[in-house]
This record gives structure tokens, sequence and C-alpha cells, in this order.
């Protein structure tokens, strides 16, 4: 029996829903696109387009992205240190998390967990998590107000 190409695309999606919520689960793992795609049933190459595809961006940056999310979180606290806070978050090299935490947040983990210690204080964790998530340089700079 043959599947249409509507049948396939439907099946690759929810493979991919099961890899972003296992990224979503295991954030703090040593995880590679190739043991994503071996969960999946598919070739690392095949879930990286169709990753990109479905959601916007590689599993790789997705998963980045829920690191930083969870870093945010932990340095707000202000009980770790920031390379605690990498480990914590399954990052394996302090230079990488601060590059990428920097390209996402736009400042580097120390300035953030300086400047995050109080002004978060009064929000409710749902509406805190939404104002300070992190979003990338690029978008940032698209929806930031033009001055004259």
């Amino acid at each position: 029996m043959t599947s249409t190409p509507q049948a396939q695309r439907l099946r690759d999606l929810a493979r991919l829903r099961r890899v972003r919520d296992r990224i979503d689960r295991e954030y703090a793992q040593p995880l590679d696109v190739e043991a994503l795609a071996r969960g999946a049933h598919m070739s690392a190459g095949h879930l990286s387009r169709e990753f990109r595809r479905a959601y916007g961006e590689s599993p790789y940056s997705y998963l980045m992205t829920r690191r930083i999310e969870r870093a945010m979180a932990l340095l707000r606290r202000g009980d770790l240190s920031v390379t605690e806070v990498c480990f914590a978050v399954g990052c394996a090299s302090l230079g990488t998390f601060s590059t990428r935490f920097t390209e996402l947040v736009g400042m580097p983990p120390s300035a953030y967990r300086t400047q995050a210690a109080h002004p978060g204080a009064g929000l409710p964790a749902c509406v805190a998590k939404q104002v300070t998530r992190p979003i990338r340089n690029r978008e940032a700079r698209a929806t930031e107000p033009q001055l004259a």
C-alpha cells in the first residue's frame, strides 16, 4: 500500500512534535541531532530540514533556546553562579553558553544576572516568563520602534 504525500507529511509532523517534546523534557541531557533522528526513525538531514520547515529553526537552535530560557530563570533566582547555571542547563562549554546567551538575550549572562535580580519580583511567574523570553537579536531589531 502506497502512502500519499499528505499522509507522509502528517506522520513526519507527528514525529517532529515528539522530537520537540523530547527536547523540551530533556534539554539538560546531552542531545544531538543524530540521537534525536534515530528516536524519530528519520535521517539526521531529513529531521533537520523538516524541523526547520515546521518550526522555523533547526533542532539544535531550538534546544539552545530552551536551555537559555531555563538559564534565564535560574539566573533570575540569583543563587547559582553563571558557570553552575551553564552546566545545570546541559551546556558543556561556558564559552558557547555565554555566546549563545548573549545572541538570544542581548547581554552576557553575568550582566543579565545582575540586572534581573529584582525587576520581576512582583510579577506572576507566567507573566515573567513571557516578558523575559529570549528573542534573537535580528527579531528584536525588526520589532523595535523606529525613532525619527
